[in-house]
């Protein structure tokens, strides 16, 4: 029968198991007594001192030294049934049934000697449980059964060196195994959590009564990377930008959404492996230790132990506990990431608080500007539309906002962002400049809030309109005095002619003063030759005749010369 061989004996587990120290033993001791054999210092004590020391007979040890002589180091061989390939497949085949197989290689034989083959004897059910222990480590052998989820809980894991905080997040989603009533109806919650790998701190969380999308995850992502958290919130003083985020391939996780809120501020993210939740051992550890520490103690915990014997649906089992609403789940909840981060204490962190490790950590935190986080962490059709009386058009649907009322030209080209999901709102960005102009919502479903906001916007815009009009008119418009004939009313608040006429020569002093420009260029002195007013008045002074005569020929001659000049 091919793939099987005489069994001519063997060993037990245990027996087998107390012969590997005594096996080592012996080839080092084989190996120094056949050094001082050679030296020819090999004495009888040092025999003993072998076999003292390995727990055998100083007979057995001088039967090793003389099977080391002829180069054998190690017990002479025998031979053994042993697991083949073919047979580890046909073993899988049976999923590990090793009496099934043994059935089948009897029947196989015995069919074979009815045809007159020559064919090795099969060996006994007992020889083939050994081989399979012996061929087969544990993690095979609970491979044949369970699979390869089976095989993998005898996998040994490394471990990340820690690095420094937000060197890295790990994010996940996590089915929480608790009834939650929410609107009459129990339903089980998810958490969405990002952790910080160096400090294990929760960074941010979100909650959703259902299978959790690319909202909620744009929803802890926004409170991960902001500090505007109080101190004494469930998050405290943690955020800012991560270097790098891990992931599972989830198809949320992987939408152009999140890549892109992460992508506008430079933070790569690492998709890991499928099935593979040892790589992101982080946030798969606060998993396990969330639903042990906290979910397991709260109302309609499903994993509970229990009295039932036959599996099945829940609904079989009824369970009288109240459930918790959903509002108290969440406070719970956050409670409990506040206590994680500022009260829980981890061997890993040397018997510190995560708040404690992130405060003691002195690498710088990048900020980030609330205005860009508000805008890159929501999703972006990338399309423009345009402003118009009615609002802005998204899903045939209009949206509208208070901002609109005189805030905004119709026309105006705008872009739209929201949160995937939520089609109740949207935020609004001026389409040329990115400017952020105001939140909308559907026009046909505001609240009495919202129609009062936006009331009181559109009285507001009436009523400047009417103070500007009203400053108008009293610039404008004329009024007129009394008559009691019948004449042209004369106009009051109208200036008379002397008033019009000082007023045009006070406006023409001061527009010549402005454009005057005193002692700017100083003026050079007049050349000798010239008769200036002071000479003049001088010679008029020495050269005046009698008041009763007639002015000198000279002096006219000088005024007119003067006067010429």
């Amino acid at each position: 029968m091919a793939g099987t061989e005489l069994f001519s004996g063997g060993l037990g587990d245990t027996e087998a198991a107390s012969l590997v120290p005594r096996l080592l033993g012996r080839e080092q001791a084989v190996t120094r007594l056949l050094a001082l054999d050679g030296r020819g210092e090999l004495t009888t004590e040092h025999a003993q001192l072998v076999a003292k020391s390995v727990g055998v007979s100083l007979r057995t040890v001088w039967r090793w030294l003389d099977d080391g002589r002829q180069g054998r180091m190690g017990p002479a061989g025998r031979e053994r049934f042993k697991i083949t390939d073919e047979l580890h497949g046909r073993l899988a085949a049976w999923c590990g049934n090793a009496a099934a197989l043994h059935r089948e290689l009897v029947a196989e034989a015995a069919a074979a000697r009815a045809e007159g083959k020559d064919v090795p004897e099969v060996p006994s059910l007992a020889t083939l449980h050994r081989a399979i222990r012996l061929d087969l480590n544990a993690g095979q052998r609970a491979a044949l059964a369970g699979g390869e989820r089976s095989r993998r809980r005898h996998d040994v894991h490394l471990r990340r060196p820690r690095q420094w905080r937000n060197a890295c997040w790990e994010a996940d989603h996590k089915h929480i195994p608790v009834e939650v009533l929410l609107d009459g109806e129990l339903v089980f919650p998810w958490v969405t959590w990002f952790i910080d790998c160096a400090t294990e701190t929760i960074q941010g969380a979100a909650i959703t009564p259902h299978q959790p999308s690319r909202d909620a995850i744009l929803a802890a992502l926004r409170i991960a990377l902001s500090q505007d958290e109080e101190p004494t919130g469930p998050y405290g003083p943690i955020g800012g930008l991560p270097s790098l985020v891990r992931i599972d391939r989830g198809a949320d996780f992987l939408s152009a959404t999140v890549a892109e809120a992460l992508g506008h501020f430079a933070v790569p993210v690492q998709p890991l492996p499928p099935y593979r939740p040892d790589l992101k051992g982080s946030v798969e550890n606060l998993n396990r230790c969330a639903e042990k520490m906290h979910f397991a103690s709260l109302p309609r915990y499903t994993h509970a132990p229990s009295t039932r014997v036959r599996p099945g649906a829940r609904n079989a089992f009824i369970d009288e506990t109240a459930p918790l609403p959903f509002t108290e789940f969440v406070r719970r909840l956050l409670e409990w990431v506040t206590w994680w981060n500022t009260e829980h204490t981890s061997q890993a962190l040397d018997g510190r608080t995560p708040l404690e490790a992130w405060r003691a950590d002195p690498t710088p935190i990048e900020d980030v500007d609330p205005g860009l986080l508000h805008r890159y962490t929501l999703a972006d059709d990338g399309r423009t539309r345009t402003l118009t009386t009615s609002g802005v058009r998204w899903n045939n649907q209009y949206y509208v906002g208070q901002w609109m009322h005189g805030g905004a030209d119709a026309g105006t080209k705008v872009h739209i962002r929201f949160i995937p999901h939520h089609d109740h709102e949207i935020e609004v960005f001026d389409a040329a400049s990115g400017k952020y102009l105001g939140p909308a919502h559907l026009a046909d479903e505001a609240t009495t809030e919202q129609r009062r906001a936006h009331r009181r916007r559109k009285e507001a815009e009436k009523r400047l309109l009417a103070r500007a009009l009203a400053a108008a008119s009293r610039h404008t418009r004329s009024r007129y005095a009394a008559v009691t004939e019948a004449r042209q009313p004369e106009q009051l608040g109208t200036l008379t002619a002397t008033e019009a006429a000082d007023e045009a020569a006070r406006t023409r002093l001061s527009d010549a003063a402005e454009w005057a420009l005193p002692d700017l260029i100083e003026p050079a002195p007049p050349p000798d030759h010239w008769r200036t007013p002071a000479a003049l008045r001088t010679e008029e002074r020495t050269d005046r005749p009698p008041a009763s005569g007639t002015p000198a020929p000279a002096s006219r001659d000088v005024l007119a010369a003067g006067g010429d000049r």
